[in-house]
């Protein structure tokens, strides 16, 4: 089985706590890890934004990609929530073998 690793951002750490022990708890995900707010520039509605962000870093079977990015986009307070995911070409066995263990 594959992995995949998923970046997402909420506005603060508690909505990012939330999302990740939901997506956790549903075995989405085998694991997140909650990154320190960071500094998020882009434009939205036509003019250039900055603001503070918590970053997720998401690992889990790449053949729930498709469940988990709909689960984020049910569960989050953005309108257009990032949801990057990409297919991981090296995951050491024993780490591959717990992430297929704990989620669905």
């Amino acid at each position: 089985m594959k992995t995949s690793v998923i970046f997402t951002t909420c506005p603060n750490n508690e909505e990012a706590s939330t999302l990740a022990k939901t997506l956790v708890s549903e075995q989405l995900v085998a694991c997140i890890n909650i990154m320190p707010p960071c500094r998020s520039i882009y434009t939205w509605q036509g003019e250039i934004q900055e603001s503070s962000e918590v970053l997720l870093i998401c690992k889990t079977r790449s053949e729930l990609v498709e469940k988990l990015e709909s689960r984020v986009l049910e569960l989050h307070s953005y309108d257009t929530p990032e949801f990057v995911a990409f297919e991981a070409s090296v995951v050491a066995p024993s780490y591959l073998k717990w992430i297929n263990e704990v989620t669905l």
